[in-house]
């Protein structure tokens, strides 16, 4: 299986956004938005993979369309983490956006391309 960089940017984003949550909830007791920033910000790697082995085109979309709504749904929570948390985290939560915002335009651009597509398999970019 060949390397992807949007496997691995959402791999490498999931870990960020565990980390950062993790010492949110040890050092300022923040549970609740963490908890939905965790599941969403993980979910798009999840579902990237779940992809890979897709039993059909439409399937593939879905799963990447999917992978794009919980990216928009992270962007989100940590939008709201910046305008509840103060600026003690606002360069952190910057980088976190700024790495979401990477993985959205990754999938609308892979989406764009299997709606584009019509006889070859998906492939990821």
């Amino acid at each position: 299986m060949q390397r992807s960089p949007l496997k691995d940017k959402s791999y490498s984003f999931a870990i960020e956004v565990i980390g950062f949550c993790k010492y949110l909830q040890q050092e300022r007791r923040e549970f609740i938005i963490t908890k939905q920033l965790v599941r969403s910000g993980t979910a798009i790697g999840a579902l990237i993979r779940e992809a890979e082995f897709a039993s059909s085109r439409p399937d593939f979309a879905n799963k990447m369309n999917i992978a794009l709504k919980e990216a928009n749904e992270t962007d989100y929570w940590l939008s709201l983490l910046k305008d509840t948390e103060g600026n003690e985290f606002s360069e952190r939560i910057a980088k976190l956006r700024y790495e979401c915002s990477q993985l959205i335009a990754m999938l609308v651009a892979t989406l764009k391309t299997v709606r584009g597509q019509k006889t070859s398999k998906p492939t990821f970019h």
